[in-house]
């Protein structure tokens, strides 16, 4: 069976020419840009497709008439493709979990401090000359919101508690960790000053934070996203925003990637965002690309 991977770039060349072993079956790479619309064309030949983030349209899988294995490089492929479709074609989804746990974590951390200091507004400020400081909020002693106990969540509890922060948290399914008090998801959102998004993306969770949800948030809140856009009503998130019922958004993923520059989001001072690169660390890269080649070895044996 031969494999592809469709979208090596040029940050994660270098990183495969340091997991990929002698013994590993062969997998093409796949540098050079392409358009959705190609897709057919650059699959073609291969049963098995390696996916970073790249889209995979149903109707133009349905053209890819070899390809029966998509390895996607990380958790989200529901962003990207639809799963049960593909299975409906013969096309099996493999997705890749815990890899980069601390990773998303440390970067949820970082999106906060920035968003509670501001500090992205204000190094936009000083590079145009203007220096204006700015008041922020300590997050010793404030309550940090997280929804989703899975690995991201737990390591972003664990940090939090280190931080001197209360730590609440909501699960859909029961959960026990020490030092977290569980809350039902009312609860947390109207009395956390920040909320953390780390639920994983799927037909139970679309759309999980509402506008309803949003509205019962904890006034000056701020809200931070380092797991899938669409967990989220944009629209009512930007509304919160530009009325300041949420003080700040950090954000690393969005409904549509990527972000354009004439989006209502990239627009607000009060967003710093980020490019889905919460788990983009040499560590976590090297350890999911060696699982997916394990997948290919596994699915070639």
């Amino acid at each position: 069976m031969r494999s592809l991977f469709i979208d090596c770039n040029d940050q994660l060349a270098p990183v495969w020419q340091k997991v990929v072993r002698g013994d590993d079956p062969p997998i093409d790479l796949n540098r050079t840009a392409f358009s959705r619309d190609e897709l057919p064309r650059v699959v073609g030949p291969y049963e098995i497709v390696l996916d970073d983030h790249s889209y995979m349209p149903t109707d133009l899988v349905a053209q890819c008439k070899r390809l029966k294995h998509v390895v996607f490089l990380g958790t989200g492929a529901t962003s990207y493709m639809n799963v049960d479709e593909l299975k409906g074609l013969g096309v099996t989804v493999h997705t890749i979990k815990g890899y980069g746990d601390v990773a998303v974590a440390e970067h949820t951390i970082a999106l906060m401090f920035a968003a509670a200091r501001d500090v992205a507004g204000m190094d936009r400020d000083v590079r145009k000359g203007t220096w204006t400081p700015q008041e922020g909020m300590q997050l010793t002693g404030k309550t940090l919101g997280v929804i989703g106990l899975g690995g991201i969540g737990t390591e972003v509890a664990r940090i939090g508690r280190g931080l001197g922060m209360r730590v609440v948290a909501y699960n859909r399914t029961s959960r026990q960790l020490p030092g977290v008090a569980m809350v039902d998801i009312d609860t947390l959102l109207a009395g956390s000053d920040i909320v953390s998004m780390n639920l994983v993306l799927n037909d139970a969770t679309r759309g999980f934070l509402s506008k309803e949800r949003i509205e019962r948030m904890k006034p000056g809140a701020i809200l931070v996203n380092t797991a899938r856009g669409a967990l989220v009503d944009e629209e009512a998130m930007i509304a919160a925003l530009r009325k300041s019922h949420i003080r700040h958004a950090g954000l690393d993923v969005f409904d549509a990637e990527p972000l354009k520059a004439d989006h209502p989001l990239a627009k607000l001072p009060n967003v710093t965002l980020t490019s889905h690169a919460a788990f983009r660390t040499l560590e976590a890269s090297m350890t999911l690309l060696r699982r997916a080649i394990d997948i290919v070895k596994k699915i070639t044996a």
